[in-house]
């Protein structure tokens, strides 16, 4: 008989290892087929937290096409308990022994769908198990003696999924720090922090060295933003900033800015520009950058990766 197992999106495999839930064995196989029998059910078997039994029709499931096969159901029991609304979603896999080989051979759906079990559908299963020719061949040894032993896996997908959503949002709402420097001629610390400011879901902060950082201390003036409480962030959670480092001139439009894009993480938790602009151009009076004695920093992010998790 042609095996439609491609036509029905069945799988078969041989594999070695039993079915880990439940093994029928069915002595004397040809009289239960004489009896006239259309279905003989299984005891009960438990699995995965609810009870199950296994459908065999020794003659084939004509009314769902299985006439000329074995044909194999599992069917979930003692649901009258269960919420109205109730459903258990599960992969399974049924099998057949070859008592020849030890081998079974393994049916399941070829694309590994999960199946959903509920009020109007408490079987799944295959009509066309195996064919009635192949299971009658002895030297494929699923019928030795007239003894044949079938099985059954369950594995109960729970919903308990968690998920995120990672999301680029451009243009965040409030996504600008402003920072003022006042008496600026005066200030005499090494460096000054702004004020936390949230942006997307991540916290940030503008750092401003007046007289530069490191190499280029005495130099430049030194600018970063930096990404507030980044150490708690979960292992290798990123977060993406497409950002404007800006120094305001403020009697013109003429800004010295630069543009950022930058991953940051809990390993990189603040970027910028260690020689953002020449001392000498910053506190030239006629460049508009310093007036009253007062700077203006500015960070605006125009790019910024959000994540939610749900559960």
């Amino acid at each position: 008989m042609e095996d439609n197992s491609k036509k029905l999106g069945i799988r078969r495999i041989t594999r070695d290892f039993p079915p880990a839930h439940y093994l029928f064995k069915v002595e004397s196989f040809s009289l239960l087929a004489k009896t006239g029998v259309e279905k003989y059910e299984s005891d009960a078997f438990e699995t995965a937290g609810h009870k199950w039994r296994l459908s065999l029709y020794p003659n084939g499931d004509n009314k769902s096409n299985g006439s000329g096969f074995v044909s194999l159901y599992l069917v979930i029991e003692e649901t009258e308990n269960l919420p109205l609304t109730w459903e258990v979603n599960v992969s399974f896999r049924l099998f057949v022994l070859d008592q020849i080989r030890d081998k079974y051979l393994t049916v399941e759906d070829a694309d590994g769908a999960v199946k959903r079990f509920h009020w109007m559908k408490t079987e799944w299963g295959f009509a066309q198990l195996v064919s009635l020719e192949s299971f009658h061949d002895t030297s494929n040894g699923y019928l030795v003696g007239d003894c044949c032993i079938f099985g059954a896996e369950v594995f109960v997908m729970e919903r308990n999924c968690k998920w995120e959503c990672l999301s680029m949002v451009r243009e965040p709402e409030d996504n600008t720090i402003i920072f003022k420097l006042e008496n600026f001629s005066k200030l005499d610390k090494k460096y000054y922090e702004s004020g936390v400011h949230t942006i997307g879901d991540s916290k940030w902060k503008l750092t401003v060295y007046p007289r530069g950082n490191v190499k280029f201390k005495g130099k430049a003036l030194s600018v970063f933003l930096e990404m507030v409480e980044a150490d708690k962030l979960p292992p290798k959670r990123k977060v993406y900033a497409e950002y404007k480092l800006r120094v305001r001139n403020q009697i013109n439009d003429n800004h010295m800015e630069f543009t950022v894009e930058r991953w940051f993480s809990a390993t990189s938790v603040n970027w910028g520009y260690p020689q953002f602009m020449p001392l000498k151009v910053l506190h030239d009076a006629s460049k508009g950058f310093i007036v009253y004695d007062s700077l203006i920093v500015e960070a605006e992010i125009a790019l910024i990766s959000k994540v939610k998790r749900f559960s």
